[in-house]
């Protein structure tokens, strides 16, 4: 194997894996904010960080698409004459054409940053101004509710240009909900993970206690379940169906050494977090909940891999190269976390969502 099948397939699964992140923080505050969810009014914070690493995260998808040896290595119809030669994708011709694609791509990553720029703005503007708390608070709701929409056109786009146009002449028509399932997945289990851990942080501590964990664990709950759904659902309809250009995506997964991994991220994506978060106290325990959200990111790292590797390599290949690519990536992310959450207040200021949720965190008690 040469060195570029061996990198441009690391660094496509490492950056889409961080970018998901940041994605999936954006769209759990969007839910939050349709919902006039009050509960995670407090801990608004931790999830607009990991939003704000987006930007710079997104910046490392750029090489992939430009770089035409990562291009040729990656996506079949990027090479020269590819279309002539694969009737299966010969009818994608105009959907694949390489500057329209780029021009997709570059929509869709601005879009997703300036839609950042803006709840960013917004949030801040709401901790200068007690007058214009209400204000801000509105703009927050209408910028969450508009987000849902894009979200689900942008996720869509980018889970075929990236991930499904790896293989072109496979085709699944639940392949983006479940790009998206595993997305929110993850980000649940990052927000969760991250959470835990500043928890015990002024004033930050007032605001989230044992009723807001056990929010987020019912959450990690049900979409890791949500998730095991969806791909049950794929997966048997294309087994049932068994149409050529379909069951290719499973055979190759579930075949020689692809086998265990593919068995393994079933155990670590759906049993693990149903098993460990199936009790209310299982919910409420910050260690529980930290070590079963630390074992759904590495489970969630693991279904990407499941999903762009097979598509390059003809055997998986787990050992100190992909370590030593991931490893930097996670420490990338956790700098970046840090420095995003030190540049405001850890409690959103001015909140008209603050004082109920106090309020009602003292009824429970």
């Amino acid at each position: 194997m040469t060195t570029a099948e061996r990198l441009w397939p690391n660094l496509l699964l490492d950056a889409f894996y961080l970018v998901g992140l940041g994605l999936s923080a954006m769209f759990f505050i969007a839910t939050q904010r349709a919902t006039s969810a009050r509960w995670s009014a407090g801990l608004r914070r931790v999830p607009e960080a990991l939003m704000c690493t987006l930007p710079a995260t997104a910046m490392l998808l750029i090489p992939i698409i430009a770089i035409g040896s990562a291009r040729h290595t990656l996506f079949p119809w990027s090479r020269p004459g590819a279309f002539a030669h694969d009737s299966v994708i010969a009818g994608k011709v105009q959907y694949l054409h390489g500057p329209f694609v780029a021009a997709r791509i570059a929509v869709v990553l601005a879009v997703w940053v300036l839609f950042v720029a803006a709840f960013r703005r917004a949030s801040l503007a709401q901790d200068r101004s007690a007058d214009g708390g209400l204000r801000d608070h509105r703009r927050l709701d209408r910028l969450g509710a508009g987000f849902i929409v894009v979200f689900a056109l942008t996720i869509t786009l980018a889970a075929y240009d990236w991930l499904a146009a790896l293989d072109p002449g496979w085709s699944s028509t639940m392949f983006a909900v479940y790009i998206f399932a595993g997305t929110f997945a993850q980000g649940i289990a990052a927000i969760t993970l991250a959470t835990t851990r500043v928890m015990r942080r002024e004033p930050l501590t007032r605001q989230v206690g044992g009723d807001q964990l056990h929010d987020l664990g019912k959450l990690l709950f049900a979409f890791s379940i949500f998730w095991a759904y969806i791909w049950v659902c794929q997966y048997l309809l294309i087994w049932y169906g068994n149409i050529p250009e379909e069951v290719t995506h499973y055979v190759t997964r579930t075949r020689g050494r692809w086998l265990p991994l593919f068995v393994l991220n079933v155990v670590i994506n759906w049993v693990v977090p149903f098993v460990g978060l199936l009790s209310a106290a299982a919910k409420r325990n910050p260690r529980r909940l930290a070590l079963v959200a630390s074992i759904v990111l590495v489970g969630h790292w693991l279904d990407l891999y499941l999903v762009i590797m097979p598509a390059v390599w003809r055997e998986p290949h787990l050992g100190v190269t992909e370590l030593a690519l991931a490893a930097p990536h996670a420490a990338l992310l956790i700098a970046l976390f840090r420095h995003q959450l030190a540049r405001a207040p850890l409690v959103p200021v001015h909140e008209p969502m603050l004082p109920a949720t106090a309020a009602a965190r003292r009824q429970i008690t």
